[in-house]
C-alpha cells in the first residue's frame, strides 16, 4: 500500500481537501500508476456541485492525467513498469461489440461499474481516515497515485511533457476529435464554434487543419477573442451584440448559415441555436458540451427534414488505447497545439485556485 497526497471530495459543493490517502497495489489487469501532471475540466467541476446523478462522495476526481506506470497487477500485457502512459476514462477493450465497430469508440467493458465509482471487481482501491474513497471516471488524477482498468490506459512516448500532453486525455482531444472524426469537416468550409474554452480552441485547431476557409468562435468573453484566432479562428462574435438570435446573425453573415456547428458549452439553447445556424440541405452540427442531467433538446423538426444533420460526440470519438499515442506523436511532430492551451501551472495543492481560475474564464 503507498501513502500519498491526493485532493478528496468529502461532499457535493464543499472545496477539495488535501489529505494522506492509502492506494492499495493493483489487482489482476489493474494498473497503478504515478501521476505527474493532471487538468481541471469542467466535467471534474459538475460533479463536485453536486449536478451530477452519477456523482459518489467521498472521491478522488481527475480525469486529464498523465504519469508513470509504477506497478501492474497479474495478467497485464499492455503496459510495464517504467511506461509512460495517460490514463483514459473511455477504455478500450477490443473485445465488445463497440470496440469491434469501427463507428464507435464508446467501449462498454467496464461502464457499470466506472459509473459507480469502483474498480471492475466492484471495489475502491482508495481509503483515507479509514474510509473508502470512491474513483472517478475510472481515472482518479487528482491523487499523486492512481490504480486503473488494464484497458483504461495509454502508452506513450517517454519523451513527451507530462504537464503538457496530460491535455491529450480530455478537452484537446475532444475538441479535435469533433472536428476530424465526428463532423469530418472539408477543405473551404465555414464553421461556427461556440464557446471558446480548451475544448472549443481545440475544435478551432481541428477544423483550420481540416482546411476549414472560414471559422467563426462564439462566445460572450471577448477576453478569449484573441487566444481563439491564434488558434485559426478568422472571426469572433458575441450573442449580447445583436438584438436578433444568434443562429440568424450567423445565417446573415455565411449566406445561409454554416457547413459545420459546434457546441462546447452545455447549454442546451445554445445547442440548439448551433442546429439552426447551420445550412439548409447540408448542415452539420456537433454537440461536444455536456448538459446537465435531466435536460432536453428541441428544434423544429422541419430544421432536420430540411437536410440538417445534429450528431453527437465522446472523447471526440478516438478509439483511446489506439489513437492518444498516435495525437501524442502528432503533437510532438507539431501537428497539433498542445503547449499552447496550458494557461497557468500549479503545484498540486493550489488545485481549488485552479477551479476558480476555470470558472472566471482565465
Amino acid at each position: 500500500v503507498i501513502k500519498c497526497k491526493a485532493a478528496v471530495a468529502w461532499e457535493a459543493g464543499k472545496p477539495l481537501s488535501i489529505e494522506e490517502v492509502e492506494v492499495a497495489p493493483p489487482k489482476a489487469h489493474e494498473v497503478r500508476i504515478k501521476i505527474v501532471a493532471t487538468a481541471v475540466c469542467h466535467t471534474d467541476a459538475y460533479t463536485l456541485s453536486g449536478a451530477d446523478p452519477e456523482g459518489c462522495f467521498p472521491v478522488i476526481l481527475g480525469h486529464e492525467g498523465a504519469g508513470i506506470v509504477e506497478s501492474v497487477g497479474e495478467g497485464v500485457t499492455r503496459v510495464k513498469k517504467g511506461d509512460t502512459v495517460i490514463p483514459l476514462y473511455i477504455p478500450q477493450c477490443g473485445e465488445c461489440k463497440f470496440c469491434k465497430n469501427p463507428k464507435t469508440n464508446l467501449c462498454q467493458k467496464i461502464r457499470i461499474t466506472q459509473g459507480k465509482g469502483v474498480m471492475p471487481d466492484g471495489t475502491s482501491r482508495f481509503t483515507c481516515k479509514g474510509k473508502q474513497i470512491y474513483h472517478f471516471m475510472g481515472t482518479s488524477t487528482f491523487s499523486e497515485y492512481t490504480v486503473v482498468a488494464d484497458i483504461s490506459v495509454a502508452k506513450i512516448d517517454a519523451a513527451a511533457p507530462l504537464d503538457k500532453v496530460c491535455l491529450l486525455g480530455c478537452g484537446v482531444s475532444t475538441g479535435y476529435g469533433a472536428a476530424v472524426n465526428t463532423a469530418k469537416v472539408e477543405p473551404g468550409s465555414t464553421c461556427a464554434v461556440f464557446g471558446l474554452g480548451g475544448v472549443g480552441l481545440a475544435v478551432i485547431m481541428g477544423c483550420k487543419i481540416a482546411g476549414a476557409s472560414r471559422i467563426i468562435g462564439i462566445d460572450i468573453n471577448k477576453d478569449k477573442y484573441a487566444r481563439a484566432k491564434e488558434f485559426g479562428a478568422t472571426e469572433c462574435i458575441s450573442p449580447q451584440d445583436s438584438k436578433k438570435p444568434i443562429q440568424e446573425v450567423l445565417v446573415e453573415m455565411t449566406d445561409g448559415g454554416v457547413d459545420y456547428s459546434f457546441e462546447c458549452i452545455g447549454n442546451v439553447g445554445v445547442m440548439r441555436a448551433a442546429l439552426e445556424a447551420c445550412h439548409k440541405g447540408w448542415g452539420v452540427s456537433v454537440i461536444v458540451g455536456v448538459a446537465a442531467a435531466g435536460q432536453e433538446i428541441s428544434t423544429r423538426p422541419f430544421q432536420l427534414v430540411t437536410g440538417r444533420t445534429w450528431k453527437g460526440t465522446a472523447f471526440g470519438g478516438w478509439k483511446s488505447v489506439d489513437s492518444v499515442p498516435k495525437l501524442v506523436t502528432e503533437y510532438m511532430s507539431k501537428k497539433i497545439k498542445v503547449d499552447e492551451f496550458v494557461t497557468h501551472t500549479m503545484p498540486f495543492d493550489k488545485i481549488n485556485e485552479s477551479f476558480e481560475l476555470m470558472h472566471s474564464g482565465k
